[in-house]
């Protein structure tokens, strides 16, 4: 079995259109969740989400291109840049072949989808764009990634709603560490502030209208977020024989279904996961010393993810340092696990563990170290990122910084 060694991450969301500006708010604790620049007609209920606000399509693709890919696309093609420019590699020949691209999304497009349905009946036209089909699927991205690059290795999309990303990552490290590639681009995006599905979100009852407060006693709901992150990982002997810089490494990935409830979390389900993970690595629960919950800011999550991780890790609990960063970029859906797995190589990386924004009264229900108010410096090599999605579909990976 191969060592998987990440060369290379990119990023864009809320807190910034790539890694450095994502890092450099993570670790202030600046909330990227801001009033919603539509806040829809009628107004939504919540009026708040982590949008990317300086994203502008045409400043990463020309005027065609721009109008081929669906905001989640632009996403994820623009993170595999920078985690592609930073890992210096160049896939040509054989490597080409033995390079994967997986990625996660949990809906795709929906703009274009929701186009073509105004024309078809509120416009009473027939005629919906041709390209409707291609924009919307959820593999748009990851097949642009591949045309970009002239990757020719396994090339597809997971999508199990808010864990899509943790699944791709997963499936992408079971493939490198097997020697079924060398290389794998993993990561997911989700862009999910367009009209309808806002309106189906709000009917749900789960979204706050003011920036979400995961672990907080106070807590009212998620807040909804976009973006998308990229990894690049690789056989670590491979990237030690070129001289590639090591960001990190991915020691293991656990992954279960609660078979509980549609929509409700499910302890059991958590743990299993978590527990996989670590058995899946090696890794005894007292080496792990910071947890990236999944987090959201709801009552029953919240809970459920907390007595989780006690299950777990019982006695040793409390000396592990938990965040959310969802606090600051949002619940992204299905690019979470992706960009809560850059935060978590991040934290990592400089050991220092961002906090939970606006988490001034932590739940005493919810019995975790969680840190609060400001980052805290933390010298830790081993980490937990978890995504938990409906349909009780869990997804744990484990990340390392070690020599």
């Amino acid at each position: 079995m191969n060592r998987v060694a990440v060369t290379g991450i990119g990023t864009v969301c809320a807190l910034g259109n790539n890694t450095g500006e994502f890092s450099r708010r993570l670790f202030a604790g600046d909330c990227g969740i801001q009033p919603l620049i539509d806040p829809g007609d009628p107004p939504y209920k919540f009026r708040v989400g982590a949008e990317a606000p300086t994203f502008n399509p045409h400043d990463h693709f020309d005027e065609k291109d721009a109008g081929l890919l669906e905001r989640f696309a632009q996403f994820v093609t623009v993170a595999a840049r920078e985690a592609v420019k930073e890992s210096g590699l160049r896939f040509e020949g054989e490597l080409g072949d033995r390079t994967a691209i997986i990625t996660g999304t949990g809906i795709g497009g929906k703009a274009s989808e929701q186009e073509g349905y105004r024309r078809l009946y509120q416009a009473g036209d027939p005629r919906v764009a041709p390209l409707t089909i291609p924009k919307t699927m959820t593999n748009a991205g990851a097949s642009r990634i591949s045309l970009e690059f002239g990757i020719q290795g396994p090339t597809y999309t997971v999508a199990t709603a808010c864990s899509s990303s943790n699944h791709a990552i997963g499936q992408a490290f079971s493939m490198v560490r097997s020697g079924t590639v060398t290389v794998a681009l993993a990561g997911g995006s989700e862009a999910v502030f367009v009209d309808g599905l806002l309106r189906a979100w709000e009917a749900m009852r789960v979204v706050s209208s003011e920036p979400c407060r995961p672990f907080s006693s106070t807590r009212r709901g998620l807040s909804l977020g976009e973006g998308g992150a990229m990894l690049v990982l690789e056989n670590w002997e491979h990237a030690r024989a070129r001289g590639a810089t090591i960001r990190g490494e991915v020691l293991g990935f656990g992954m279960s279904s609660d078979a509980h409830h549609l929509t409700q979390p499910c302890l059991s389900g958590m743990a299993k996961a978590m527990n996989w993970a670590l058995r899946d690595a090696g890794v005894n629960p007292e080496q792990v010393g910071h947890i990236n919950a999944h987090g959201t800011g709801t009552q029953a999550n919240d809970a459920a993810e907390a007595n989780a991780i006690r299950t777990v890790f019982g006695d040793g609990t409390d000396r592990i340092l938990v965040t959310s960063t969802k606090s600051m970029h949002g619940h992204t859906l299905g690019a979470a696990g992706a960009i809560e797995a850059v935060a978590t190589l991040l934290a990592l990386e400089r050991s220092e563990i961002p906090p939970i924004a606006h988490c001034d009264a932590p739940d005493p229900e919810c019995k975790l170290n969680v840190v609060t108010g400001q980052s805290r410096p933390a010298r830790i090599q081993v980490a937990l990122s978890n995504t938990f999605a409906f349909g009780g579909l869990n997804a744990s990976l484990v990340l390392a910084c070690m020599p």
